[in-house]
């Protein structure tokens, strides 16, 4: 069986709307420098282990521009270090240590066990099958490869699922048709009268994650604009205030 994703000349009306009202915001402006280029540079370890560890560190806390965790994540020199956190003998225990000096972080304990986890499989055999996943969308720019990688990640490494996965690849600037369905986007598709009521606790499993996905992506389709541009709007509407490019964490 396959779904028809049927969309209305007003849903298209309204949706370019909403995308020009934001066109010129930091966050969107942003997104099309990086996502969009065509001559994206290869991804280093360094910068995809900050990145993967900047996406546990959001999960399930509040990552605003003033928020602890983006304060946290912004200052220099960056405290959990891919160099740093190889030179320590026991990595949980010391990044344990870190998340727990900063204040106003959550998790502490489940986010160190999931980060020096992440750090031994990478170190152990993941680190090429990673940086080769990675490639493959930075020069492939598809839908399939796309989603391809995210199932990689999320099957290969703690703490990530549906969601952090496309945040992982977005937030390194590779992706623009796979992105994070969060709280944010799921109150926007409710709002503008998607065909079904997204359930943030139901994007959890896969397939209806994939489900969703597919109808973000028919919209952004009929409007002639990549889902990661829509993604960066509905982000800056949401807390775009205060956002600048000394502390955007993306």
């Amino acid at each position: 069986m396959k779904h028809h994703w049927e969309i209305e000349p007003s849903d298209i009306e309204n949706v370019k709307a909403f995308i020009d009202k934001h066109r010129d915001d930091l966050i969107v402006k942003r997104r099309y420098k990086r996502n969009l280029r065509d001559d994206k540079p290869r991804v280093e370890k360094e910068t995809f282990w900050k990145q993967m560890v900047a996406c546990l560190l959001t999960t399930q806390q509040r990552s605003g521009p003033t928020s602890a965790v983006t304060r946290f994540i912004i200052k220099k020199p960056f405290s959990l270090a891919l160099e740093t956190c190889l030179g320590q003998p026991n990595v949980e225990a010391f990044v344990m240590g870190i998340l727990t000096a900063f204040r106003g972080l959550r998790r502490s304990t489940t986010l160190a066990n999931e980060i020096a986890r992440n750090l031994q499989l990478l170190e152990k055999k993941l680190w090429q099958p990673s940086l080769d996943a990675l490639e493959s969308v930075r020069v492939g720019q598809d839908i399939a490869t796309e989603r391809e990688v995210a199932s990689f990640i999320a099957k290969e490494f703690a703490g990530f699922g549906p969601k952090q996965s496309r945040n992982l690849m977005q937030s390194l600037g590779l992706s623009r048709y796979e992105t994070p369905i969060d709280s944010r986007v799921t109150k926007w598709l409710n709002r503008i009268g998607f065909p079904l009521q997204v359930s943030g606790a139901a994007l959890s499993d896969l397939n209806y994650y994939t489900f969703v996905m597919d109808g973000f992506q028919a919209v952004c389709q009929a409007c002639g604009v990549f889902p990661c541009v829509l993604d960066a709007s509905i982000f800056s509407e949401s807390d775009g205030a205060g956002w600048t490019e000394e502390n955007m964490i993306w």
